[in-house]
């Protein structure tokens, strides 16, 4: 698009849609007109890349229609000598406790499941409407999966560091017998009647699901049906999103760990915000069957816990093929705590540590140099635990016009909605909503969505150079560039707290690894874990301090 190019008209899109056989409102045509003239610089950008006929999509056809058969994968939940865990007084002291902790608590049995179950659901209830994170109590379900687990451990049946630790799901994931809403108003009251891989899985493992947790309307920001859901370090802001409720209530102490899911930043951003430890697998590592499907191509399942070794031991439970989701790989994940990091390649991104342009707003200000200070101290502590980080730089490409992928495959996932005109009862309807959004992604051609894959194929062979000279690299959780990139290459990141802002809010650290590396992710995550208390600290919400 040039500066003589006029401008796309509401009386335009009116025609293309009786070309289409779409009908959207005045106003819907109105509030369309940025994105979509906005759009067309984007697919300037897509033909101006030099795509060669042998550039492939990066998306693959399978001929084989039938569902794939489950592959068997290691499941072992290692976990380096601790001191002694005693029962506390009160249990309740025991609500921001790991999964370590609580984990020997209830395998020595001083502590039972039921017990750690109903001291969460009272929680959960007693801060619920502070904080907005339930979106269903699975009160019924809990009591009966806790007793088992009871009964189970005092038979001498015990199943592992997950044997009844109650957890939340976010409510993207299928539980039978109780409602999936997706945070969004034409999925109120859905009930799915089957059980997510994830939810399954963790069955498996003993663990006792205790709530479905919020989430930002259909995996997007913090809003949802029922209001904003809050960050409990600052109650003023939201927990960000998508997983919402799984960052806040895991802050909060309200669950033992939660489950999320990540398109573009929604395990990482809350994690970030509620000064959690949360694991974004590779893509392809968590089966997605039973949850709300965004984007085919991006989608991906984690964890999101108050310890890195935390994010480990769930991983371990959820992982691996499941002959459903055909997305899925079978390279094993071995996690081991006493692997020496220092023996892997380190890198950072460089340009991301330097001193960056003052923002203009003063709240973003403060933000920018709180994540400035602290990111530059975290590199400290890593060379201060003996590693000597490599500067390097992410691929430069132009991948802003990558994001037409997202969009297109969401709107397709919620084509239905859109077309009913149900996706107006949504609570969010600016410009920057998915109603919007959903709309405007009608008019994204088929070639500019095929030939943007194919860029995005050109990006993960950039990025597979990139890690061929590191095995890790480090970068501000804030780095949007780190984000986009590893959300549209599959690899895996570790986000973990490292200090807080003048308002007491959490900041966070990246850690990204090579494809299917989160074992070794993660224990480069832990030796910055093990040389600071970032993530032994909790909001008082009674009082409205840091503990």
């Amino acid at each position: 698009m040039t500066d003589q190019d006029p401008a796309i008209s509401p009386e335009q899109i009116a025609a293309a849609e009786a070309l289409l056989g779409l009908s959207f409102s005045p106003a819907q045509r109105e509030q369309m007109l940025e994105i979509v003239n906005g759009r067309r610089e984007q697919y300037a950008t897509i033909r101006a890349a030099d795509l060669d006929n042998s550039v492939p999509l990066s998306l693959h056809f399978n001929v084989n229609a039938a569902d794939p058969a489950p592959a068997a994968v290691p499941r072992s939940y290692p976990m380096s000598a601790g001191p002694p865990v005693a029962r506390p007084a009160d249990l309740e002291d025991a609500a921001f406790y790991p999964v370590t902790q609580l984990a020997e608590l209830i395998r020595t049995r001083q502590v039972t499941s039921l017990e750690l179950t109903e001291m969460y659901l009272a929680r959960l209830r007693r801060y619920d409407p502070l904080l907005q994170c339930v979106a269903a109590y699975t009160d019924e379900l809990a009591i009966q999966q806790a007793k088992r687990a009871d009964d189970e451990i005092a038979r001498g049946l015990y199943r592992g560091p997950l044997h009844g630790i109650p957890w939340g799901a976010k409510d993207l994931l299928a539980t039978r017998g109780y409602p999936t809403q997706w945070g969004a108003k034409p999925y109120q009251g859905q009930r799915l009647d089957v059980d997510a891989t994830v939810v399954q899985r963790l069955e498996a493992a003993g663990a006792v699901l205790i709530a479905k947790l919020t989430l930002g309307a259909l995996a997007n920001g913090d809003v949802w049906y029922g209001g904003l859901t809050k960050n409990p370090w600052d109650t003023s802001e939201g927990s960000s999103g998508s997983s919402a409720g799984s960052g806040a209530a895991t802050a909060a102490g309200l669950v033992g760990f939660a489950i999320g899911t990540e398109t573009m930043g929604s395990i990482v951003s809350p994690s970030s915000r509620c000064g959690v430890s949360g694991l974004r697998p590779t893509y392809g590592r968590v089966s997605r069957y039973g949850a709300m499907a965004l984007s085919w191509s991006m989608d991906k399942i984690g964890p999101m816990c108050r310890s890195v070794v935390d994010c480990a031991l769930v991983f371990s439970a959820i992982y691996g093929p499941d002959g459903l989701d055909m997305s899925l790989t079978p390279e094993p994940f071995r996690w081991d705590p006493a692997l020496d990091p220092r023996s892997l390649r380190i890198g950072y991104l460089a340009a991301a540590f330097e001193q960056n342009e003052p923002a203009k707003d003063p709240a973003e200000e403060a933000l920018r140099r709180a994540n400035q200070a602290n990111t530059a101290a975290a590199l400290d502590v890593m060379r201060a635990q003996g590693f000597d980080p490599l500067p390097i730089e992410l691929p430069e490409r132009e991948i802003g016009a990558l994001w037409m992928i997202g969009t297109a495959e969401a709107a397709a996932a919620f084509d239905q909605i859109t077309r009913d005109g149900s996706v107006s009862s949504m609570k969010r309807q600016d410009d920057d909503a998915w109603p919007n959004i959903f709309r405007a992604a009608r008019f994204i051609p088929a070639v500019e969505y095929i030939n943007a894959s194919r860029v995005r194929t050109q990006l993960m062979r950039d990025m597979a150079r990139v890690m061929s000279e590191v095995d890790v690299f480090i970068a501000p959780s804030s780095n949007w560039d780190t984000l986009r990139i590893t959300n549209y290459t599959g690899h895996p990141a570790v986000v973990v707290p490292n200090g807080f802002t003048d308002r007491r809010s959490p900041t966070s650290i990246t850690f990204v690894g090579g494809l299917h590396q989160e074992a070794e992710t993660l224990a480069v995550a832990k030796a910055y874990q093990d040389a600071t208390d970032w993530h032994l600290q909790h909001p008082d919400l009674d009082n409205g301090e840091a503990v």
